[in-house]
């Protein structure tokens, strides 16, 4: 293990090993900058980034911004069909690959995209199990292409706009298109960060999970115009995650539950280990938290934890603390500052606290407006009827009687059988408190006689034997009997990506092949 060293005196961005301080980054951003802008690129423009977490994620991303252009941050697992799709979707300009992306990258790039290549940093490619491929010789080189240009002399002012992709888990990944923020609103932007993320001026964040993702692409960009410390992990992985908060003296960090499951998987005497007292804010987000995960999170660190509610088209629009979780378990929160939230049932009339429907949500005023590239249609079924700027993320929930919000589970992941609403969401978060299972999708299967019936598959530690029976009685148990599923699969690993996020349609399309699908 490396000796504990101080904080970096001066805010620096680091990964894996490597570190560069403000001045050097900012500057090599502006030469990219100059680059690009004799590779044509302009305001509006748009420039893809298929690259694991490291500092040019973020140079490329401050480069583009520079000239009115915005960075597509492109899931670089994504098979040929995605990819294809979002860097013909996208129609991005010019694409910056890691070397060892570049055969799947430029098997799908439209004739005549510029390439630029960027060698995986060593320390990367140890933290990811790669070997570091040396340089093809095709394509420029980012160091030294950037080293044949000047800063840019005049960047533009207003933040331009942006474009994040959907992570194509319940189907065909969606470009979001927010309008460009001029300089007043990127302050305001910043200082709401700084406030709802509890975190001070020039303080310490760690961000553990892919920037092709909107919510860590948001916190670097934010954390980037605050002039925080930032380190990135090129990939998540629990142990190294204390060993940095304990190295760095972090601060603050956002993460998501499966994140969590995963720390408190480490034997207790490692967990112990290392000192986690600088913590002082946890945020997390983009998936439900079983309440026992979140009960053992907060009894190990604190009243750390932060939850938020929101989504790439409309930021954070409920908060709530440690204390407002304990006083009212399972809550994602209240809709703060100028946020709305109304749950709306079949009909689109506004349900009444405690009964369950559809969430809309309105977002913050200086949040920029958005729509889908090249999908207005999309963006126009997200609209709540009658309650002008709302709109939905697709999922299910409740409020009670004084605002906070309660969310059942995804709408498309809503199961139907017999006439009654199951909310898989529930089930999953019992599952993960049976000894032995480490992650869970439960949904609906094709049944002749109910319409749907319940599957659960489940990934579980080798050293403990489970059975399909010791699982059914352990949610029969718990649950009420329509709860309980049928089909029990047990697999070595369920499809997660590095966020976290669960593609369950790989697990339940070969169910409904020949049966269509009824959401």
């Amino acid at each position: 293990m490396e000796p504990a060293a101080p904080p970096a005196a001066a805010p620096a961005v680091r990964c894996a090993g490597h570190e560069r301080g403000y001045p050097e980054l900012l500057d090599r951003a502006a030469r990219i900058a100059t680059g690009l802008s004799e590779l044509g690129v302009g305001p509006g423009d748009r420039v893809a980034v298929v690259l694991r977490n490291e500092p040019a994620h973020l140079e490329i991303t401050a480069a583009a911004a520079q000239l009115g252009a915005c960075a597509v941050p492109v899931n670089w697992h994504f098979h040929q069909d995605d990819l294809r799709h979002v860097l013909t979707d996208s129609g991005s300009a010019v694409v910056f690959a890691h070397t060892d992306l570049l055969p799947a990258v430029t098997a799908v790039l439209p004739e005549g995209v510029p390439v630029v290549e960027v060698p995986v940093p060593p320390g990367v490619a140890v933290a990811c199990g790669l070997p570091a491929p040396p340089a093809t010789g095709r394509h420029p080189l980012l160091d030294t292409w950037l080293t044949e240009h000047p800063p840019l002399a005049r960047p533009v002012e207003d933040r331009p706009p942006t474009v994040i992709y959907s992570s194509g888990t319940t189907g065909r990944p969606k470009g979001v298109l927010r309008e460009p923020v001029g300089p007043e609103r990127l302050a305001e932007a910043v200082a709401g960060f700084l406030e709802y993320f509890a975190v001070p001026p020039g303080g310490r964040t760690l961000i553990p999970a892919p920037l092709y993702h909107a919510a860590p692409s948001q916190h670097a960009a934010l954390a980037l115009a605050a002039g925080l410390d930032i380190t990135l992990m090129p990939r998540f992985d629990a142990e190294e995650f204390l060993r940095l908060v304990e190295r760095y003296g972090i601060q603050q960090t956002q993460m998501v539950p499966t994140m969590f499951v995963r720390l408190l998987r480490l034997p207790k005497e490692v967990r112990e280990r290392y000192d986690l007292s600088s913590l002082t804010s946890v945020v997390h987000a983009a998936a439900p938290c079983p309440p026992h995960i979140k009960h053992a999170m907060i009894d190990w660190l604190g009243p750390v934890l932060r939850e938020y509610y929101g989504g790439s088209e409309t930021g954070a629009v409920t908060w709530c603390d440690s204390a407002e979780w304990l006083a009212r378990p399972g809550t994602v929160g209240r809709a703060q500052g100028t946020c709305a939230v109304a749950v709306l049932g079949p009909e689109g009339q506004v349900l009444p606290p405690g009964a369950t429907g559809e969430v809309y949500v309105r977002p913050a005023d200086l949040w920029p407006r958005f729509s889908y590239l090249g999908h207005p249609d999309a963006r126009a079924a997200m609209e709540a009827p009658g309650l002008p700027g709302y709109v939905t993320l697709g999922d299910l929930g409740h409020l009670d009687e004084d605002g906070y919000l309660y969310l059942s589970d995804r709408r498309a992941d809503l199961v139907i059988s017999g006439g009654v609403n199951i909310y898989p969401a529930e089930i999953e978060g019992c599952l993960l408190a049976l000894d032995g299972v480490r992650d869970a999708a439960v949904f609906g299967v094709p049944d002749e006689e109910y319409g749907e019936a319940l599957a659960a598959h489940l990934e579980t530690d080798p050293r403990v034997r489970l059975t399909a029976a010791a699982v059914r009685a352990h949610v029969a148990g718990r649950l009420a009997g329509y709860k309980v599923p049928r089909t029990v699969v047990f697999e070595e690993r369920l499809p997660r990506d590095e966020s976290g996020k669960l593609f369950k349609r790989r697990l339940r399309d070969p169910y409904w092949d020949g049966h269509g699908r009824r959401i």
